[in-house]
Parts: structure tokens; sequence; C-alpha cells
């Protein structure tokens, strides 16, 4: 007969870590503004990452190690602490960037059962908050590459909607597993001579030393991209590009190919009957959806089509509009103002991670409606008391015909170098998204439409996008990703 009495024993464990006789550890977290004390058997015994942390440590005068975590915040390392003396962790009234975050802290200590208890709480119950921050859930999960089913649920996405990781502005800082990791499933979604271009312009930023020009290429180069690319090159579907296709594309990169799988693709390309001695993976499949039911509701309360086919036509520097039966853009709903809140932090908060946006705001009392796009990632991570501009010449403002507004503006970004600005974290309270000095909400007070602003007096983008006063007040504004499809 066994009896167990596990609630209490870690009650009394819990209230251990409060101990300030015994303790001979000291845990610095918060760039060392904060600290907790700790004992090494418990630490050592239930994480093998403290056992070999505390093994390579020396002890101060008074035997005590001090292990330093600067990047650890005291909520989350508090959370660890009473989880490794008591095994209770306490998620009520958590958000969910917070469970991530711990998540990632508990891999990092090797703490496997909570880690992997929490990567089931976010697939399970936080999907939705794991979808709007994609690319930093998606970047986040495959530096240790412990977390495969977080891998398997956004790459389900990603499969169904490519370009949300190739082409994004940063795609060629992907981790190469995270890389393998699509080019392994069968059910991508992209052309194979495209998923060719993406693998070797990953493959030429990673060696920044190489040629720019082909042409002076030496065999050292070329062997150079083979090295990188090694786990790659195996998962492409050679034998799906078509003949032109191999000649335009494959044919200048021969020479990073085995000399026997070269030979394969120019005999399958005479003889595509003869067998060959290479293998032959299977050709990617195409995803049939059923198109959803039609529905009455729409997609902004701001935009309608038209505005939207004429935005999607400035992305892709077209001369013509598209018509709306024609636009290549889904334009996905991440916040809006009357559903998220005003308050600038709630901006950065949802919108952090998020790129290839679009911000559109309905100016109060009146027919205007103006807007930007950012091509590159929004970013609240900025620790210092400097806010950020970021550089990029596909950036624009907008204003949009409506009501009374007979035509659009379009403004495209002048000063490339300071097209799009990331506040720091102390000003994200009052700073919302800012367009150069072209198109920018901000707040002294708590509210996003307290103040917003269309100007041009420093010549950040082309031209004015609001003919009279520069600053207004708004009903409600909304932030889409713009996702191509597929």
């Amino acid at each position: 007969m066994s009896l167990e009495f596990f609630e209490k024993l870690s009650q009394n464990f819990i209230e251990l870590i409060n101990d300030k006789d015994d303790y001979n550890v000291i845990i610095e977290v918060d760039n060392k503004e904060k600290s907790f004390t700790a004992h090494s058997n418990v630490l050592k015994y239930r994480s093998s990452y403290f056992r070999e942390e505390l093994e390579n440590i020396q002890p101060n005068e008074k035997n005590i190690k001090i292990i330093i975590k600067p990047s650890i915040s005291s909520k989350i390392f508090d959370v660890i602490l009473k989880y490794i003396y008591g095994g209770i962790v306490n998620l009520e009234k958590v958000e969910a960037r917070f469970i991530f975050d711990l998540m990632l802290i508990a891999n990092e200590f090797e703490l496997v059962e909570l880690s992997n208890k929490l990567e089931t709480i976010l697939i399970e119950d936080k999907a939705s908050w794991l979808k709007t921050h994609f690319s930093l859930v998606y970047r986040s999960i495959f530096i240790k590459e412990n977390f495969k089913n977080l891998e398997n649920f956004c790459n389900d996405i990603v499969v169904k909607y490519p370009n949300l990781i190739f082409d994004s502005s940063d795609f060629t800082s992907l981790p190469e597993s995270a890389l393998v990791s699509l080019l392994k499933r069968d059910d991508l979604q992209i052309k194979e001579v495209e998923i060719w271009d993406y693998v070797i312009k990953w493959g030429i930023t990673q060696n920044p030393t190489l040629p720019t020009n082909l042409g002076d290429w030496a065999e050292g180069n070329f062997l150079t991209l083979k090295t990188t690319l090694q786990h790659c090159l195996p998962h492409i579907r050679y034998f799906n590009i078509t003949n032109i296709e191999i000649y335009d594309k494959i044919r200048p990169y021969k020479k990073i190919l085995d000399k026997q799988l070269w030979e394969d693709i120019k005999q399958h390309q005479v003889a595509p009957e003869r067998p060959i001695k290479s293998i032959i993976l299977p050709a990617r499949s195409v995803l049939v959806t059923e198109l959803p039911p039609r529905t009455t509701e729409p997609f902004s309360t701001i935009i309608s089509e038209d505005h939207a086919a004429e935005i999607s036509s400035w992305i892709d520097r077209k001369t013509a509009t598209y018509s709306t039966t024609n636009i290549p853009y889904k334009f996905e709903l991440i916040l809006c103002g009357t559903r998220d809140g005003f308050a600038p932090q709630t901006f950065w908060n949802i919108c952090h991670g998020h790129a290839c946006t679009i911000v559109v705001a309905k100016v109060k009392g009146t027919d205007e409606i103006f807007g930007g796009y950012n091509p590159l990632t929004w970013d609240n991570t900025r620790n210092c008391n400097t806010n950020i501009w970021m550089e990029t010449k596909d950036s624009f403002i907008f204003s949009l015909k409506n009501g009374n507004i007979q035509n659009s503006i379009l403004s495209r970004v002048k000063e490339t170098k300071c097209a799009i600005l990331n506040a720091c974290k102390n000003n994200q309270k009052n700073y919302g998204p800012f367009f150069g000095y072209g198109f920018s909400f901000y707040s002294q007070v708590s509210n996003l439409d307290d103040v917003s602003r269309c100007d041009n007096h420093l010549n950040y983008y082309e031209k004015r996008i609001k003919t009279s006063s520069d600053r207004f007040f708004i009903d409600n504004y909304e932030v889409f990703q713009v996702i191509r499809k597929s």
C-alpha cells in the first residue's frame, strides 16, 4: 500500500525558496536588477542544465555560486523556480506571450516536462495568438529544434501560404533547420523552380563574400555554396522541373550538384522513360480546398474591395489597377481599433512580428481614409530609449478615393533610410505606427486617436496625402497582413 502526499510536499518545498539560511546559489536576472536565492542540490536534481552550469562555476568567498541570466525576466524566473521546487505552475490571468516566453526559457533550462506541456497548451488553446504572431513564433522554435509539435503546426500553415516565409523581408535569416523542414514537405504549395530560386538565394546570402556576378565564380565558390546547401539540395524535386526551367535556372549552378544527379537530369530531359540512378522524389501535391460559403460580412469596416485592388496594384508597382476579381493578395485583419482598442501599446503588442502590413485609418467626421504600407517587420523588442528608423524602398503612404474624395493619392518613400519607425519600449505607450514623417499615429495621453498626423515637411515621402491641416482624429483604424494568394 502506497500513500502519496505530494500537494503538501510541494508547498513545503516552495517555502524553502524563501529560506535565507541555507541557500548556496544566487541567480541574477532582469539585467541584474533582481536576484533569487536557491539550493544547488535542488537545482541539480531537477535540471541537467543547472547541474552542468553549477559544476562550472567557482563559489565566492561566502561559498555561494552566482548564476547570471540577464535576459530572463524576474516574473518568468519566479514561475520557473516555483516549478523546480514544487512542481506547480500557475497560468491564471497570464497572456499567451507569457506562456510562449515561459516555454522557451523552460526549454533553455532543459525542463522537458514543463516545456512540452506549455507547447501543448499553446497549440490547443492559443492557436489564434500563434497565427497572429507567426513570424516571431516560427523563428523562435527552430533555434533549439525541440518543439516538433509547434514546428508541424507552423509548417501546416506555411505549406498553404508559403509567402509568409519565402516572401518575407528576412527570409534569408531563416534557420537552416526551418528551411529544410519546409523542403521536406510534399504539400508545399509553390512551384519547384521557385523553391530552387529561394534555396539559391538563401545559400548565397549565407556567404556574403561570393562574387556578385555568377560569371566571376571560381570552382571554390561553387564548392562553398554546395557545402552550405548540402542539407537542402537533396529535397529539391529536380525531375518535376520543366526542361526550359532546368536550362535557365539549374544549369548555371550545375557544379553544386553531384555529377551523377546532373547526368540523370540531362538524361531525363531527352529520354524520360529510361531508368536513372538518382532518387526521384514524388511531385509535391496540390491542395484542393473547398471554397468557403459566400458571406455578406465585409473584410473591413474602412476599405472596400476596390480599395484593396488599388493598394495591391501599388504593392506590385503596377501602372494599371487590378480588378476586384483578380486581387493577388489576401488582406487578413490582425488589428481593429474599435475591437482591440486604440492605445499605442496595443498596436505594438499585436503587430509585433508581422511583416507586409497595411495600416488604414478613417478620419473622424469626414470621408477621408489614410494609410501606409510597411513591407518590413514591426518590432517591439528595442529596449533602449532610442527609436530606430528602418530602411526600405518599398513602403508607401496613401489617401483613398471615398465619398466626396474623387482621386486616390499614392506617395512612395523618398528618404529610404527613414521609411518606417520602430519605437523603443519607453515610447510605445505614445507612438503607434510611423511612416517617416508622412503618416503617423501618436498620443500624448492614452488613446491612439488623440492625435494622428499626415505631414511631409521633411520630404520623407514623395508628397503630402492630406492637403488640409496635418493633424486629425480618427473614428477607427485597422491593420492588415497582406498575404499573396497561392
